[in-house]
Protein backbone atom coordinates (compact mmCIF):
# COMPACT_ATOMS: atom_id res chain seq x y z
CA UNK A 1 0.00 0.00 0.00
CA UNK A 2 1.26 3.52 -0.98
CA UNK A 3 1.76 6.40 1.36
CA UNK A 4 -1.56 8.52 -0.46
CA UNK A 5 -3.45 5.47 -0.06
CA UNK A 6 -2.67 4.57 3.47
CA UNK A 7 -3.44 8.49 4.53
CA UNK A 8 -6.84 7.90 3.07
CA UNK A 9 -7.35 5.16 4.90
CA UNK A 10 -6.05 6.91 7.77
CA UNK A 11 -8.41 9.86 7.42
CA UNK A 12 -11.59 7.50 6.94
CA UNK A 13 -11.03 5.96 10.24
CA UNK A 14 -10.56 8.67 11.97
CA UNK A 15 -14.11 10.31 10.68
CA UNK A 16 -15.56 6.50 11.05
CA UNK A 17 -15.12 7.57 15.19
CA UNK A 18 -15.53 10.80 14.95
CA UNK A 19 -19.39 11.14 13.61
CA UNK A 20 -20.89 8.41 16.20
CA UNK A 21 -18.94 10.48 19.16
CA UNK A 22 -20.59 13.84 17.57
CA UNK A 23 -23.55 12.82 17.48
CA UNK A 24 -23.68 11.11 21.33
CA UNK A 25 -21.87 14.39 22.29
CA UNK A 26 -24.80 16.48 20.43
CA UNK A 27 -27.33 15.15 22.56
CA UNK A 28 -25.56 14.70 25.95
CA UNK A 29 -25.15 18.27 26.13
CA UNK A 30 -27.96 19.51 24.85
CA UNK A 31 -30.36 17.65 27.10
CA UNK A 32 -27.56 18.45 29.91
CA UNK A 33 -27.47 22.79 28.52
CA UNK A 34 -31.74 22.64 28.95
CA UNK A 35 -31.81 21.89 32.31
CA UNK A 36 -28.17 23.52 33.58
CA UNK A 37 -27.38 26.06 30.82
CA UNK A 38 -24.91 28.55 32.24
CA UNK A 39 -25.72 31.45 30.03
CA UNK A 40 -29.61 30.78 28.84
CA UNK A 41 -30.43 31.11 25.42
CA UNK A 42 -29.41 30.43 22.04
CA UNK A 43 -28.83 26.51 21.81
CA UNK A 44 -25.71 24.94 20.47
CA UNK A 45 -26.92 24.54 17.30
CA UNK A 46 -27.98 28.23 16.53
CA UNK A 47 -25.06 29.80 17.50
CA UNK A 48 -23.10 32.36 15.37
CA UNK A 49 -20.60 30.72 13.50
CA UNK A 50 -21.55 27.10 14.01
CA UNK A 51 -20.06 26.43 10.48
CA UNK A 52 -16.45 27.46 11.52
CA UNK A 53 -17.07 25.51 14.55
CA UNK A 54 -18.16 22.07 12.98
CA UNK A 55 -14.87 22.09 10.61
CA UNK A 56 -12.43 22.61 13.04
CA UNK A 57 -14.51 19.40 14.75
CA UNK A 58 -13.97 17.39 12.13
CA UNK A 59 -10.54 18.80 10.65
CA UNK A 60 -9.06 19.31 13.81
CA UNK A 61 -8.56 15.36 14.47
CA UNK A 62 -7.44 14.27 11.00
CA UNK A 63 -4.35 17.03 11.49
CA UNK A 64 -3.82 15.59 14.82
CA UNK A 65 -3.38 11.88 13.51
CA UNK A 66 -1.42 12.52 10.51
CA UNK A 67 1.21 14.97 12.10
CA UNK A 68 1.46 13.11 15.36
CA UNK A 69 2.00 10.11 13.34
CA UNK A 70 4.81 12.30 11.25
CA UNK A 71 6.20 14.01 13.94
CA UNK A 72 6.73 10.43 16.08
CA UNK A 73 8.33 8.80 12.60
CA UNK A 74 10.79 12.00 12.43
CA UNK A 75 11.57 11.79 16.06
CA UNK A 76 12.03 7.85 15.69
CA UNK A 77 14.46 8.60 12.96
CA UNK A 78 16.46 11.34 14.22
CA UNK A 79 16.70 10.84 17.77
CA UNK A 80 16.90 6.70 17.26
CA UNK A 81 17.76 5.87 14.17
CA UNK A 82 15.03 3.64 13.13
CA UNK A 83 13.87 4.01 9.92
CA UNK A 84 12.51 0.75 8.66
CA UNK A 85 8.39 0.70 9.00
CA UNK A 86 8.33 -2.91 10.67
CA UNK A 87 11.33 -1.55 13.18
CA UNK A 88 9.21 1.51 13.81
CA UNK A 89 5.83 -0.40 14.82
CA UNK A 90 7.91 -2.70 16.58
CA UNK A 91 9.44 0.19 18.76
CA UNK A 92 6.48 2.05 19.37
CA UNK A 93 4.08 -0.41 19.68
CA UNK A 94 4.42 -1.04 23.44
CA UNK A 95 6.88 1.67 24.49
CA UNK A 96 9.95 1.18 24.95
CA UNK A 97 12.42 2.14 28.01
CA UNK A 98 11.42 1.75 32.31
CA UNK A 99 8.41 4.14 31.35
CA UNK A 100 6.60 0.95 29.34
CA UNK A 101 7.94 -1.88 31.93
CA UNK A 102 5.35 0.10 34.30
CA UNK A 103 1.38 -1.14 34.60
CA UNK A 104 -0.67 0.29 31.61
CA UNK A 105 -3.00 1.70 34.02
CA UNK A 106 -0.21 3.31 36.01
CA UNK A 107 1.24 4.97 32.92
CA UNK A 108 -2.08 6.44 31.73
CA UNK A 109 -1.79 8.13 35.02
CA UNK A 110 1.43 10.00 34.54
CA UNK A 111 0.87 10.49 30.53
CA UNK A 112 -2.31 12.48 32.13
CA UNK A 113 -0.63 14.43 35.31
CA UNK A 114 2.46 15.32 32.96
CA UNK A 115 0.78 16.22 29.96
CA UNK A 116 -1.84 18.55 31.82
CA UNK A 117 1.59 20.01 33.59
CA UNK A 118 3.17 20.37 30.20
CA UNK A 119 0.03 22.04 28.94
CA UNK A 120 -0.40 24.37 31.45
CA UNK A 121 2.67 25.93 30.96
CA UNK A 122 2.58 26.07 27.40
CA UNK A 123 -0.93 27.53 27.61
CA UNK A 124 0.24 29.94 29.29
CA UNK A 125 2.90 30.91 26.92
CA UNK A 126 -0.03 31.30 24.24
CA UNK A 127 -1.56 33.85 26.17
CA UNK A 128 2.03 36.45 25.40
CA UNK A 129 4.52 37.66 22.71
CA UNK A 130 4.08 36.26 19.72
CA UNK A 131 2.04 33.23 20.29
CA UNK A 132 -1.00 34.84 21.18
CA UNK A 133 -1.82 35.69 17.53
CA UNK A 134 -2.26 31.63 17.21
CA UNK A 135 -4.20 31.02 20.46
CA UNK A 136 -6.50 34.20 19.87
CA UNK A 137 -8.42 31.56 17.05
CA UNK A 138 -9.79 29.31 20.13
CA UNK A 139 -11.05 32.17 22.22
CA UNK A 140 -12.89 33.95 18.97
CA UNK A 141 -16.33 32.12 19.90
CA UNK A 142 -18.58 34.65 21.27
CA UNK A 143 -20.75 31.09 22.02
CA UNK A 144 -18.74 28.79 24.05
CA UNK A 145 -20.39 25.46 23.65
CA UNK A 146 -19.09 22.19 23.47
CA UNK A 147 -18.64 21.95 19.77
CA UNK A 148 -16.03 24.94 20.35
CA UNK A 149 -13.87 22.70 21.85
CA UNK A 150 -11.69 21.61 18.28
CA UNK A 151 -11.38 25.38 17.65
CA UNK A 152 -7.49 25.65 17.02
CA UNK A 153 -5.26 27.17 14.85
CA UNK A 154 -3.05 24.04 13.63
CA UNK A 155 0.31 25.90 14.70
CA UNK A 156 -1.60 26.22 18.73
CA UNK A 157 -1.89 22.25 17.86
CA UNK A 158 1.59 21.52 16.90
CA UNK A 159 3.44 23.63 19.52
CA UNK A 160 0.64 22.28 22.33
CA UNK A 161 -1.19 18.75 22.82
CA UNK A 162 0.41 17.10 19.57
CA UNK A 163 3.78 18.38 20.37
CA UNK A 164 3.41 16.88 24.13
CA UNK A 165 1.75 13.88 22.37
CA UNK A 166 4.97 13.23 20.82
CA UNK A 167 7.16 13.87 23.54
CA UNK A 168 5.67 11.44 26.08
CA UNK A 169 5.41 8.92 23.56
CA UNK A 170 9.33 9.02 22.29
CA UNK A 171 10.08 8.97 26.17
CA UNK A 172 9.02 5.38 26.32
CA UNK A 173 5.15 5.60 27.47
CA UNK A 174 3.05 3.02 25.46
CA UNK A 175 0.62 4.63 22.63
CA UNK A 176 -1.76 2.03 24.54
CA UNK A 177 -2.24 4.32 27.11
CA UNK A 178 -4.51 6.52 24.21
CA UNK A 179 -7.20 3.45 24.25
CA UNK A 180 -7.61 4.73 27.74
CA UNK A 181 -7.51 8.63 27.62
CA UNK A 182 -8.89 9.08 24.40
CA UNK A 183 -12.26 9.03 25.16
CA UNK A 184 -11.63 10.97 28.32
CA UNK A 185 -10.03 13.49 26.98
CA UNK A 186 -12.60 13.92 23.89
CA UNK A 187 -15.48 13.91 26.96
CA UNK A 188 -13.69 16.20 28.96
CA UNK A 189 -12.76 18.74 26.58
CA UNK A 190 -16.09 19.26 25.47
CA UNK A 191 -17.40 19.37 29.09
CA UNK A 192 -15.47 22.09 29.80
CA UNK A 193 -16.47 24.15 26.64
CA UNK A 194 -20.23 23.35 27.30
CA UNK A 195 -23.05 25.39 28.05
CA UNK A 196 -23.41 24.37 31.72
CA UNK A 197 -23.53 26.06 35.34
CA UNK A 198 -21.84 23.07 37.05
CA UNK A 199 -18.59 23.87 39.49
CA UNK A 200 -19.15 20.55 40.91
CA UNK A 201 -18.70 22.23 44.59
CA UNK A 202 -15.57 21.10 46.44
CA UNK A 203 -14.31 19.42 43.00
CA UNK A 204 -14.15 22.49 41.72
CA UNK A 205 -9.87 22.14 43.06
CA UNK A 206 -10.07 18.91 41.83
CA UNK A 207 -10.86 18.64 38.32
CA UNK A 208 -12.10 21.38 35.67
CA UNK A 209 -15.44 22.30 34.92
CA UNK A 210 -17.41 24.57 32.53
CA UNK A 211 -17.83 27.22 34.75
CA UNK A 212 -14.30 27.09 35.65
CA UNK A 213 -12.97 26.70 31.81
CA UNK A 214 -15.49 29.25 30.89
CA UNK A 215 -13.88 32.54 33.42
CA UNK A 216 -10.59 31.90 31.37
CA UNK A 217 -12.54 32.29 27.76
CA UNK A 218 -13.90 36.05 29.41
CA UNK A 219 -12.05 39.18 28.68
CA UNK A 220 -8.42 39.07 30.07
CA UNK A 221 -9.82 41.83 32.61
CA UNK A 222 -12.40 39.40 33.67
CA UNK A 223 -10.76 36.06 33.92
CA UNK A 224 -9.34 35.71 30.71
CA UNK A 225 -5.54 35.33 32.15
CA UNK A 226 -6.60 32.68 34.51
CA UNK A 227 -7.63 28.81 34.60
CA UNK A 228 -4.68 27.80 32.50
CA UNK A 229 -5.26 24.18 33.64
CA UNK A 230 -7.02 21.52 31.16
CA UNK A 231 -7.80 19.00 33.77
CA UNK A 232 -6.52 20.04 37.42
CA UNK A 233 -6.92 23.16 38.50
CA UNK A 234 -4.27 22.44 41.07
CA UNK A 235 -1.93 23.95 38.96
CA UNK A 236 -3.73 27.27 38.51
CA UNK A 237 -4.06 26.51 42.71
CA UNK A 238 -0.32 26.28 42.95
CA UNK A 239 0.59 28.91 40.60
CA UNK A 240 -1.32 31.44 41.53
CA UNK A 241 -4.04 32.06 38.34
CA UNK A 242 -7.28 30.06 39.70
CA UNK A 243 -10.29 32.16 39.70
CA UNK A 244 -13.73 30.94 40.60
CA UNK A 245 -15.47 34.27 42.09
CA UNK A 246 -18.13 33.13 44.38
CA UNK A 247 -22.07 33.17 43.36
CA UNK A 248 -20.81 34.39 39.95
CA UNK A 249 -21.24 33.13 36.78
CA UNK A 250 -19.08 34.22 33.43
CA UNK A 251 -21.36 35.88 30.65
CA UNK A 252 -19.25 37.07 27.64
CA UNK A 253 -16.54 35.75 25.48
CA UNK A 254 -14.36 36.63 22.76
CA UNK A 255 -11.54 38.67 22.08
CA UNK A 256 -10.56 42.49 22.24
CA UNK A 257 -10.94 42.54 18.34
CA UNK A 258 -13.61 40.71 18.11
CA UNK A 259 -15.54 43.11 15.47
CA UNK A 260 -12.71 42.61 13.03
CA UNK A 261 -11.62 39.25 13.72
CA UNK A 262 -12.59 37.06 11.03
CA UNK A 263 -15.73 34.65 11.32
CA UNK A 264 -14.89 32.09 8.53
CA UNK A 265 -12.42 28.90 8.95
CA UNK A 266 -10.27 30.48 6.22
CA UNK A 267 -10.01 33.47 7.53
CA UNK A 268 -9.06 32.59 10.74
CA UNK A 269 -6.17 30.08 9.90
CA UNK A 270 -5.07 33.00 8.01
CA UNK A 271 -5.50 35.61 10.84
CA UNK A 272 -2.14 34.95 12.68
CA UNK A 273 0.11 35.34 9.19
CA UNK A 274 -1.28 38.72 8.87
CA UNK A 275 -0.61 40.14 11.94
Amino acid sequence: MNLPTEIVEMLGQTLAKVVPVTIALALVFSVLAHFWACNPGRPWWRKRELVTDVCYWFLVPLFARVFRVGLLVLGAALVFGIRDADELIAFYDNGHGPLSTLPLWLQAILFLVAADFMMYWLHRMFHGGGFWKYHAIHHSSEDVDWISAARFHPVNLLLGTIGVDVVLLMAGISPGVMLWLGPFNIFHSAFVHANLNWTLGPFKYVVATPVFHRWHHTSREEGGDTNFAGTFPLWDILFGTFRMPEGALPDHYGVDDQSSFPREIIGQLAYPFRK
